[in-house]
């Protein structure tokens, strides 16, 4: 038992240090790479080049591996690394081009940089994915993953604050400090694995494994596991997709001066109000995603993202803002904690490598595909072909995001939920 507690602290703060991470990174990159390319479509690619590149080295090469090998910690470390050289070499590729006076080419080594990075970095994601999966019983399942997730919300908050003071109106992208400070973050997390990884060598390939695990198919064929864990996909494709198709937008209009017209520090509330909301879904529905069943929960998430993007356009000040945005960040890490929890309890022990990829591509609709393919272009043609001012054109681009998480409610609750409601009857 001491061993798993202390596997468990390993993990717990590798999570923290992961989030925070992308809390400094991440909060302003949208921002920083708008100043640069001056299109919301534009800076769109990011996420979207990032997610062709992971899905592409999760589901062609790592999850085989992860399965085959059962190298969960390794992958962590090897992708960590790669990601903590590449981070230097795509500011200093970055930087040589401002300075030679081209913004948009800069902005485009960002982007084309981190893609071919992340398709190296992905094997972190599977290895993490399928260790988390490994330590947890579907008993356990809701409460551990809602706790890592708690975690991971912490972490993202205090990244946030720290970019709020860091960002500089573009700065502390361009001379280098945010660049730096998440290099050192991902060595400090290299470090923590290879402690982990001693303290279990010698063991089992998987010795977080907990054996009192009982069948994650019990009641159910694997036939019937496989075609519920294709609707669960299918679902979450719509609802990720129209959730997330905002996510580029909601960053410019919480500055849009008809919007929330937020300060830097300001729009750092707003973001943390996100991730404290998150926190509080992640730490009680995780728990109770085993105590009522994962589809009401998960229900409940869906519901809360359907409402939030119909009130974004009534936040007359940054205060209300942030209130509504809390809600969406509860939305948000419900829908995230439930549906790793549910991949979990349908996905067989021996394909969690390759299965769990195709999770993480799904969920990974939200670094941008959403904002490229649909709220992008659907706020852009508004504005320069429509003639609309940016503030209409951002609201409508909101109800869309609603009308969509709404179609993949509706098929989660026909074919996901109705399905295991038979299934247990």
């Amino acid at each position: 038992m001491a061993s798993f507690k202390s596997v468990f602290a390993n993990l717990s703060v590798f999570q923290f240090l992961t989030f925070l991470r992308r809390g400094v990174f991440y909060s302003f990159m949208i921002n920083y790479l708008f100043t640069l390319m001056q299109t919301v479509t534009s800076t769109a690619f990011l996420g979207t080049l990032d997610m062709v590149a992971s899905a592409l080295g999760q589901n062609l090469l790592w999850g085989r591996i992860c399965d085959r090998v059962k190298v969960r910690a390794k992958l962590i470390i090897v992708g960590e690394t790669i990601a903590a050289f590449s981070y230097m070499i795509v500011f200093l590729i970055h930087r040589s081009l401002i300075d030679a006076g081209s913004t948009f080419t800069a902005g485009l080594a960002i982007i084309f940089g981190l893609s071919i990075l992340e398709f190296f970095w992905s094997m972190s994601d599977v290895g993490w994915a399928a260790l988390l999966t490994d330590v947890t019983t579907t008993e356990t399942r809701g409460r551990v993953i809602g706790t890592m997730n708690f975690i991971a919300s912490l972490g993202r908050m205090v990244g946030i604050l720290f970019a709020g003071s860091l960002y500089e109106k573009g700065e502390g992208f361009r001379n280098g400090t945010i660049f730096y400070i998440v290099t050192a973050l991902l060595f400090v997390g290299v470090a923590i694995m290879l402690f982990l990884l001693r303290r279990v060598k010698g063991r089992s390939t998987t010795p977080y494994e907990v054996t009192s695990e009982v069948k994650e198919t019990e009641g159910k064929s694997t036939k019937e596991n496989e075609k519920a864990y294709k609707w669960l996909l299918a679902s979450l494709v719509i609802i990720v997709l129209g959730a997330a198709s905002i996510n580029q937008i909601i960053l410019l209009f919480i500055k849009l001066p008809a919007g929330a017209n937020a300060s830097d520090y300001e729009m750092s509330l707003i973001l943390s109000s996100w991730t404290i909301g998150g926190m509080i879904a992640s730490l009680g529905f995780g728990r109770l995603t085993d105590k009522i069943g994962r589809n009401r929960v998960m229900l409940l998430g869906l519901g809360l993202a359907i409402m939030t993007p119909l009130l974004y356009g009534v936040a007359s000040n940054y205060a209300v803002m942030a209130l509504i945005y809390g809600m969406n960040g509860v939305s948000f890490w419900t829908i995230q904690t439930v549906g790793f929890v549910l991949a979990g309890d349908l996905i067989p022990k021996n394909r969690r490598g390759r299965l769990l990829s195709r999770y993480n591509t799904v969920m990974a609709l939200s670094w941008g595909p959403a904002g490229i393919l649909i709220g992008g272009p659907l706020a852009d043609i508004q504005v320069r072909s429509l003639g609309l001012p940016p503030h209409a054109a951002y609201i409508n681009a909101f109800y869309a995001s609603a009308l969509m998480v709404a179609g993949g409610a509706i098929l989660f609750a026909l074919k996901v939920a109705r399905a295991q409601r038979r299934g247990s009857a």
